[in-house]
Parts: C-alpha cells; structure tokens; sequence
C-alpha cells in the first residue's frame, strides 16, 4: 500500500514556501519506503527557486538526493546518493566522511526530518537516537556531516508527536503529525495546508 501526501509548509526561516508530493510504502512491519519530489521558493538570503526529488530504500535510508537551485546569477545543481553498502558520493565523487550516515538532511526542507522518524516510529513511541546526516545547506548545496539527535517528547492530541531535535547548540521541539510529517517547526517551517491529502480514487472495473 503506498500513501499519498502533499503538505505544504510556510518556511519562515527562508521567507517562502515549500509543496511536496509524498509517497509513503506501507507494509504489516509499518513505513517501507519514501519517494518524493518538491517545490520551494525563498527570499533569504536571496531570492531562489529550489527543486528536488527524493528516493529511499524500504529501510527509509537514503538512496538519491537531487537538487537543483536558480538564482539571480547562477544555477547549481547537486546529486547525492548512498550505495546499499552505505557508501556516499556527491555528484559521483567518493565522500568517506558521510560514511555511518543513513539520511540526507536538505537544509529548509521540513520533509527530511521524515525518514528519521518514521525509521524509529518517533511519532508514536518514546526513544532517543543520535543520527549522522548528509547534511546539504541552501541554497549553495554544499554537504557536510552533521551530528543529530532526535528525542520523544509526548504524544499530542492530533495523533502524532513532539519531538525534540537537536545539532550542536540548536534545539526545537518540532511536531509531527500521525503520519510523521513535520506539523510545526519552530523558527522553521509550519505547515499550512490542513492536512491536505490527495483524494482516494475507487479502482477501475
């Protein structure tokens, strides 16, 4: 079974917006699988268009992460993938430091705090996990590791969660809804599209 999301998210941090069109694997073990492409615009630090698509294995790690970013000036354009043996290149040039890591981590982008989550069943059940993420900071797409660490925080009246992220120095309890997209991340992004998701069409006869 696969489900079938768009949530749209208002990025303060960016001064835009941000649609994603999410397919989500379900099986009788829970989450196999996310595939999914986005749109954003920001204005800070500058004005940009940003495009993606995202694909993960049913383990919910990464595959392939492709990004493009068009500017006043320039267009840059990134692909990032991790081999089932779990070894990253960006844009085919080996990155040993990534090695350990499981997830990309798209800077701005609510959707990528996902596959953590949803791999740990974070929206539903206590735990802590410390995470390295291929980090990708926007809109110049550069990557780095990133020590990460995500916390079960309580469960909220809508059927999802509030989990505390935290990097270095930063924190916020970001919530996640019953699917384990983010909701509201403070200083972040906060969703606004009521949960929309697509129609359910009866199947041909």
């Amino acid at each position: 079974m696969i489900e079938r999301h768009v949530p749209t998210w208002e990025v303060t941090a960016s001064g835009g917006l941000e649609t994603a069109w999410v397919e989500i694997g379900r099986s009788p073990a829970g989450p196999a699988g996310l595939r999914a492409r986005g749109r954003a615009v920001g204005t800070d630090p500058e004005p940009y268009w940003l495009s993606y698509a995202l694909e993960t294995g049913e383990d919910l790690a990464t595959r392939r992460l492709t990004v493009r970013v068009e500017d006043a000036c320039r267009v840059r354009e990134l692909d990032l993938r991790r081999s089932p043996s779990g070894r990253w290149t960006v844009d085919g040039r080996p990155r040993p430091d990534l090695e350990g890591a499981l997830d990309c981590d798209l800077g701005l982008c609510p959707l990528t705090n996902t596959m953590p989550v949803l791999r740990h069943a974070l929206h539903r059940r206590p735990g802590e996990h410390r995470f390295l993420m291929a980090w990708v900071s926007v809109p110049d797409l550069a990557v780095r590791p990133s020590r990460q660490t995500y916390t079960h925080l309580s469960r909220t009246p809508s059927g999802g969660a509030l989990v505390r992220y935290a990097s270095g120095d930063f924190a916020a309890d970001v919530e996640f809804d019953a699917y384990g997209l983010v909701a509201d991340y403070p200083e972040l992004a906060r969703r606004g599209d009521g949960g929309w998701r697509p129609p359910v069409r009866p199947p041909r006869r």
